[in-house]
């Protein structure tokens, strides 16, 4: 059985200063049994790190137009019955249940705020002023402020499928994004630099093994990266196979799009 005083040693362990900033990402599960549950974790986060910030996103409020910009990854006008189902954002929405019990139980901490991102939402203790920088246009913001603060990105029993901000690193590196579409109260608003597939990110696990810190406690893989060195060494492989972390999937709209694009870029050089 797991306790907070076993992660909070275990942060100690992993010499993580708590001055710095963290985005983590956790699966409650992967631990096994843990006294307490999320609040164990959420506490034991608060505890170390005087600023924690976790993914809170809402794809419930995403609607498929009848059109729209091409090679986006959407099949337009085929999804009429899920846009029924469509919720309008608001701030008190809980994060989708796929972003797991630890980050929904952030967000309603008393002293938590969260951003406004009608489907890529973060929530925060103490990060108001990290959470303020994202835009409709700029959803991965919050994530280049942490890079500014040399916050450390801490996976907590999860893979790289999870770890949002390889997101920015493949931006920054050129990658393709696409548009989509939120569901607020009474309007449809665009939300471009949507972020490409994250399934093929457990590739960058070799390239990052120098920079990872890791530590097991119960179950569960605990894995601290330093952010600024995440989004160095995935802008590098990106930028130098533009194909690098997509997935294998060959239904994938998303990255057979990303791959359509940088065949016509080689076309067209």
């Amino acid at each position: 059985m797991q306790k907070f005083r076993d992660l909070v040693l275990a942060f100690r362990q992993l010499d993580l200063d708590g001055s710095r900033p963290v985005i983590a990402h956790a699966s409650l599960s992967s631990f096994g049994y843990v006294n307490g549950g999320a609040e164990a974790v959420v506490g034991a986060l608060d505890h170390h790190f005087d600023q924690v910030i976790m993914p809170t996103f809402t794809y419930k409020t995403m609607i498929v137009p009848s059109s729209g910009p091409l090679n986006n990854a959407s099949k337009y006008g085929s999804l009429v019955d899920l846009n029924k189902m469509t919720e309008f954002f608001h701030a008190d929405m809980p994060a989708d249940k796929l972003m797991g019990a630890v980050p929904e139980l952030l967000r309603k901490q008393a002293k938590a705020t969260r951003s406004f991102h009608p489907i890529l939402s973060f929530a925060g203790i103490n990060a108001k002023e990290i959470l303020d920088q994202q835009t409709l246009k700029h959803p991965l913001a919050p994530i280049a402020k942490l890079a500014d603060l040399d916050a450390w990105v801490l996976l907590l029993g999860v893979g790289q499928k999870a770890n949002t901000s390889i997101h920015l690193g493949e931006r920054l590196a050129g990658r393709k994004t696409f548009m989509r579409w939120a569901l607020v109260p009474d309007l449809i608003v665009e939300c471009p630099g949507f972020p490409s597939c994250s399934d093929g990110f457990d590739a960058i696990e070799d390239h990052i093994q120098p920079i990872v810190r890791k530590k097991h406690v119960g179950k569960a893989l605990i894995k601290a990266i330093p952010l600024r060195g995440l989004i160095k060494i995935t802008r590098k492989l990106v930028e130098e196979d533009p194909l690098a972390l997509l997935c294998e999937n060959f239904y994938c709209e998303r990255c057979k799009a990303v791959r359509a694009e940088v065949a016509y870029k080689l076309l067209n050089d």
